[in-house]
């Protein structure tokens, strides 16, 4: 098991402690967005999606509703200054290459009144529990008398590291975690916002929906949304991620042309 899934009071890897596949009745729940396809164009500010569903259930059953929005996988790269002999240095770059670019839990309650430990690890259910790869940073040991666990070559120091992208994405509105974030209606019917910031990333999103009665998931619903550029920024955008040598080609010409005609204009001045 990846460190990337431990939380911070987690001390070592126990497969063993993960609850088996929950039992899931494809027809207890309902869900859907208000909309599927974001557009993003240079005037993009943001946007703001309704997750709404139902909940098909016994009225003797209260039910919980967790709601995770996960953006495209994308690596971040880390570097933090580190004193050496009395001088600030750039530490080792620390790279997480499977970090999702947009992250947002919503529940009906807090995470930790809805279900146990286990179930938000193995699900990735809130801030703690989001999985980041660093895979070249893994190594395999032995821990507590267990063979072949694999940890993070990072050490003590993974947990900091962690914490620093967490709160960088939070701190650009690309993390949230909304502890009362989606909120029923009536008895069956519920809501919850997704907020957009203008530097969400683009590509392809999930919302999965869980809904948990005692403690155990007992309803799933997943739905996908898509942020795509249009117009010109579109057509640059294509350009530079499927030729990315054209692109580069014409940003060396459109700089060369610029510092030419810029040239002429101070020497006719």
């Amino acid at each position: 098991m990846v460190a990337a899934s431990l939380p911070p009071e987690t001390p070592a890897p126990y497969v063993e402690n993960l609850p088996v596949a929950p039992t899931i009745a494809p027809d207890s729940l309902s869900t859907d967005l208000t909309q599927n396809r974001i557009e993003v164009s240079s005037s993009f500010q943001g946007a703001k999606v309704i997750l709404y569903g139902a909940v098909f259930q016994p009225k003797d059953q209260p039910s919980d509703v967790v709601v995770i929005i996960r953006g495209p996988r994308a690596s971040m790269r880390l570097i933090r200054k580190t004193q050496v002999a009395g001088l600030w240095l750039n530490s080792r770059p620390v790279v997480f290459e499977g970090a999702p670019g947009y992250y947002m839990a919503a529940s009906s309650q807090p995470l930790d009144r809805i279900t146990d430990f286990s179930h938000r690890r193995l699900l990735g259910l809130g801030l703690d529990y989001i999985a980041m790869d660093t895979s070249r940073e893994n190594k395999v040991v032995t821990r507590y008398g267990v063979k072949d666990v694999v940890v993070n070559g990072l050490e003590s120091d993974y947990l900091d590291w962690r914490r620093a992208v967490i709160r960088l994405k939070t701190k650009a509105g690309l993390y949230e975690d909304n502890p009362l974030g989606v909120r029923f209606v009536d008895q069956n019917l519920f809501r919850a916002e997704v907020t957009l910031p203008s530097e969400a990333p683009i590509g392809d999103y999930t919302a999965e929906v869980w809904l948990f009665r005692n403690g155990q998931p007992v309803g799933y619903s997943e739905k996908t949304m898509t942020v795509e550029k249009v117009g010109f920024e579109r057509f640059v955008f294509n350009v530079a991620h499927r030729h990315a040598w054209l692109y580069g080609l014409a940003c060396v010409a459109m700089s060369m042309g610029m510092g030419a005609l810029a040239s002429r204009l101070f020497r006719r001045g």
